[in-house]
This record gives C-alpha cells, structure tokens and sequence, in this order.
C-alpha cells in the first residue's frame, strides 16, 4: 500500500516526488545501482544513457524481488555533476508515474555519473 502526502502548509515539490509516501507491507531495500549494462559490461557515454541503464537496472532487480517501479516509496539518487539534474529529472518521468516515491538527490564525488538506491514495497 502507498499514499502521498502532501503537506499543505509545506513548500511545493520542485520536481517529480512526493513530500512523502505512507506505506504498509513487506519492504525491499535495493543497493546502489549504477549504469554498467549487465549483457555487455560496459557504461554507456553520455548522462541520459547512464540514467536509463541505472534505472533500468533497478527495475530489473525490483522485478527479481517481486516488486516493480511503481511500488517504489523512496529514492536516493547520487549524481557526480548537479548540472546533469534536469536530464535525471526527464529520464525519472519515464520510470516513475504520479504518486511519484519521496526522493533525495545529492550531488557525490563519485567515478560513475549517477547512481541510485531505492525502498519500495511488496504488492500484496
């Protein structure tokens, strides 16, 4: 189960998630997922390329555990240039429908251009 929350007396979301997400179930906690394509070992070269294979990889381990992308509560995304934070919030849209799962994005010293962790919540 997962219900946004919207906090009238809080300031708007300024990008695709949720103030916060309510949920009740059997949780799955998916590590730090990066953009190397698993058939082929390599990352691709730009930013939206290395989005989609990240999430792609996520969506592949949620689908393993039972779960999908829209049973995803929280997202904590890891991207080495803030700049790259428009193209993330493009590519998010295609992965992720309204409610969209509450969200934190950081900018991180890391050698990969993004990576991405989630929780989200087994369908009954």
């Amino acid at each position: 189960m997962r219900k946004s929350v919207v906090a009238e007396k809080g300031a708007p979301p300024q990008g695709p998630y949720s103030h916060a997400i309510v949920a009740q179930g059997t949780f799955v906690y998916v590590s730090g997922q990066g953009p190397i394509d698993p058939a082929t070992n390599t990352m691709p070269e730009g930013f939206r390329e290395a989005a989609v294979q990240t999430l792609q990889n996520v969506q592949a381990i949620l689908e393993a555990s039972g779960a999908g992308m829209a049973d995803v509560v929280k997202v904590q995304a890891y991207l080495r240039d803030m700049d790259d934070f428009p193209t993330f919030n493009e590519v998010y849209k295609e992965f992720f429908v309204e409610p969209f799962p509450a969200r934190t994005t950081v900018q991180s010293d890391l050698r990969i251009p993004i990576e991405v962790d989630v929780v989200a919540v087994l369908p009954e």
